[in-house]
């Protein structure tokens, strides 16, 4: 669980997707300053302030537009998480490794590069799937509908129209055996915050 945040050991493999030269801006500013988060955090190696750390810089690698090294770090970050011995870190990092690869596949479509795009995407469906099977071990309701509806968001922009319909089901039928739940996210859409996604 090595931490690699040396910008010149990112460069070849970034020459696709990262920016010219990282430009400086408010997004290369809050990269600056993960780094040094990562540097601090590097000497004591807690797992907690590792994961967070890596995560922090995946962040802003997305941010910027820099895929292959967004998620790097963010797979770091995933390692990490297995140390802390909870779920919950683990199954947030899963589901944004999901939406940023999800994400990085539509880009790849953009240029024209369907296998770059494909690769994206199956990796996208498996951190889905993983992250809602890893969710199953919660005891908290909310928590679950939150995270089967972000993996059936992505689903739906890979494609998969079917398993994203399944997900959505599983997340109605937890609402229905939990009615706090189903409140909760009726008040979260009134607000415009929360779970985006309409169930069908």
């Amino acid at each position: 669980m090595i931490a690699t945040h040396d910008a010149q050991a990112l460069e070849p493999a970034e020459a696709a997707d990262e920016p010219q030269g990282l430009p400086y801006g408010p997004a290369r500013t809050a990269l600056d300053l993960a780094v040094r988060r990562l540097d601090e955090a590097e000497l004591s190696r807690e797992p907690s302030a590792m994961c967070d750390a890596l995560a922090d810089i995946a962040r802003c690698y997305r941010s910027l537009g820099a895929f292959a090294a967004s998620m790097d770090f963010m797979e770091q970050a995933l390692r990490w998480s297995y140390a802390i011995g909870g779920v919950d870190q683990r199954v947030n990092l899963l589901c944004e490794l999901a939406e940023l690869s999800c994400e990085a596949a539509e880009v790849a479509r953009q240029r024209d590069d369907e296998r770059q795009a494909r690769v994206a995407r199956e990796f996208a469906r498996d951190m889905a799937f993983e992250a809602t099977r890893v969710a199953t071990r919660s005891t908290d309701p909310h928590w679950e509908v939150k995270i089967l509806l972000r993996a059936s968001d992505v689903l739906d922009r890979c494609g998969d129209h079917d398993d994203a319909i399944t997900m959505q089901t599983r997340a109605m039928t937890l609402m229905s055996s939990h009615p706090e739940v189903l409140d909760a996210w009726a008040e979260a859409q009134a607000g415009g915050s929360g779970i985006s996604r309409r169930l069908n």
